[in-house]
């Protein structure tokens, strides 16, 4: 892969569902890009979280962050215009890869933002969905060893200080990251890994 795309709907969903993912192939030599559709706004000041996304978006090597601006918890309001953003996303990078969150999931952002990625990669030789806590019916086939990047992972979790404990239960982002690696490794045989649903995938 030489132009790897990740697509989230917040700050934050991209590192949680495939953080490690891109710091692999960011280590292979790929060129990484990250398109975010919010500033994530209603879960903390937009300013701080962007500059949270920039951060960890640098410690994962990602060349470029791109920002859609739509508002938080309405995507499904702009699902065109998102769509026409994103087009031109893909036109610009022309990725070999697309990562996108499942479109099967309880927060709207998030199924929005599954179904108009279905429809601006249909050219894309490889479309993977990755898991949010968020995500529904997630039964994952494709797994990425992540054992050597899970540290970078987690520092770009870390990243997102404002996040780290706004899970709505008794654990930190950080500590559900490192339980959904592992689990995801016991389920892939590797000690540790990112999971993943393909939509395509040319062999």
């Amino acid at each position: 892969m030489k132009r790897v795309l990740a697509l989230a709907p917040h700050p934050d969903d991209m590192e949680i569902g495939c953080a490690g993912t891109l710091a692999a192939y960011a280590a292979r030599g790929a060129e990484i890009h990250l398109f975010v559709a919010t500033a994530g706004d209603v879960g903390g000041d937009a300013d701080v979280r962007m500059r949270e996304q920039e951060a960890s978006a640098k410690l994962l090597g990602i060349r470029r962050v791109f920002w859609g601006g739509f508002p938080d918890t309405h995507l499904p309001d702009h699902a065109n215009a998102l769509l026409a953003r994103l087009e031109e996303v893909m036109r610009e990078v022309d990725p070999d890869l697309v990562l996108v969150n499942h479109c099967l999931d309880t927060h709207q952002d998030h199924r929005t933002m599954g179904e108009v990625a279905n429809s601006v990669t249909r050219y894309v030789p490889n479309v993977l969905a990755y898991e949010t806590p968020s995500s529904e019916s997630f039964q994952p086939t494709v797994f990425m060893d992540i054992q050597d990047t899970l540290e970078l992972k987690l520092k770009a979790l870390e990243a997102h200080a404002s996040q780290i404990d706004q899970t709505h239960v008794r654990l930190s982002i950080v500590d559900i990251a490192l339980a959904t690696a592992h689990f995801r490794g016991v389920q892939g045989k590797l000690s540790c890994a990112e999971a993943f649903m393909p939509v395509r995938i040319r062999l």
